[in-house]
């Protein structure tokens, strides 16, 4: 009986100890898998400082053949999309053009407007001109030059003396220069003209030829003076030829056009 007793004891105990370990199954702490900053190993147990914070997994449950573990599980490591680095975008400097300066071409002035100014202009002298030079006090060199066809004139005592393209009060300057020049102390010079070169006139008119200069004369009385417009004469306008400031220009004028001393008139034919 007492034996009897022990055994049942024995049983009851045992059958206690399995409802304690039905009632609290046993469970396992689980850490995750940490690697510390500047550390390649991996430690699982205690957390240590710099590790990751523990994350706990179920333990062991029981089934119908008896207690199972699970294989132990880990947490996923999340993954952080990787924020986009802003690109600075590309700086874009303003490189100077450089230009190649374009010359400007000036349209020339019409002629009508280039002979305008050398009609108000002085007149200048050239090849033909008749001109009298007076030196106060001296006899010997008062006299009459005529311009060459190289534009001088010739004079005792300082030979030649350029007179084309000047006024007579330029030539008058010019010659009391050369006769201050070991000739005369004070000298006092005067020039005017005495005959002006003469004008030509070409073309369609009865006469055409070269003739004498007459003052305040127009294109029309040099057709008068030509013996007047022929018979297939256009008779509105003309062609005029000037040399002004040492280039020669061509333009039409009306009749009434006043001319100068060396000036070459054309008459142009009509058509119809």
């Amino acid at each position: 009986m007492r034996v009897a007793r022990s055994l049942l004891v024995l049983l009851a105990a045992a059958f206690a100890v399995a409802g304690c370990a039905a009632e609290q199954p046993y469970t396992q702490t689980q850490y995750v898998q940490a690697v510390p900053y500047g550390i390649d190993n991996v430690t699982y147990g205690t957390p240590q400082r710099g590790y990751a914070q523990p994350a706990y997994a179920p333990g062991y449950v029981q089934t119908a053949r008896g207690f199972f573990q699970p294989a132990p599980t880990y947490a996923q490591p999340v993954q952080v999309a990787a924020a986009p680095v802003p690109v600075a975008a590309p700086v874009q400097v303003a490189v100077p053009v450089q230009v190649a300066a374009v010359p400007v071409q000036v349209a020339a002035p019409p002629a009508a407007y280039a002979y305008a100014g050398a009609q108000q202009g002085p007149y200048t002298l050239d090849s033909g001109d008749r001109l009298r030079v007076v030196v106060f006090g001296q006899d010997g060199l008062t006299n009459s030059y005529v311009v060459d066809a190289s534009g001088h004139i010739a004079m005792p005592l300082i030979g030649s003396v350029m007179a084309r393209g000047v006024t007579t009060e330029q030539l008058a300057a010019a010659i009391s220069e050369k006769l201050r020049n070991g000739y005369i102390r004070e000298p006092h010079v005067a020039v005017e003209v005495e005959a002006y070169r003469p004008f030509f006139i070409l073309g369609e008119v009865t006469q055409p030829g070269q003739y004498p200069y007459v003052a305040n004369m127009t294109a029309e009385t040099a057709v008068a003076i030509a013996g007047g417009f022929g018979p297939r004469a256009f008779r509105k306008t003309v062609v005029l030829i000037r040399n002004y400031m040492g280039q020669q220009i061509r333009t039409t004028v009306p009749l009434s056009y006043p001319l100068r001393p060396g000036d070459t008139i054309n008459i142009q034919e009509r058509w119809f």
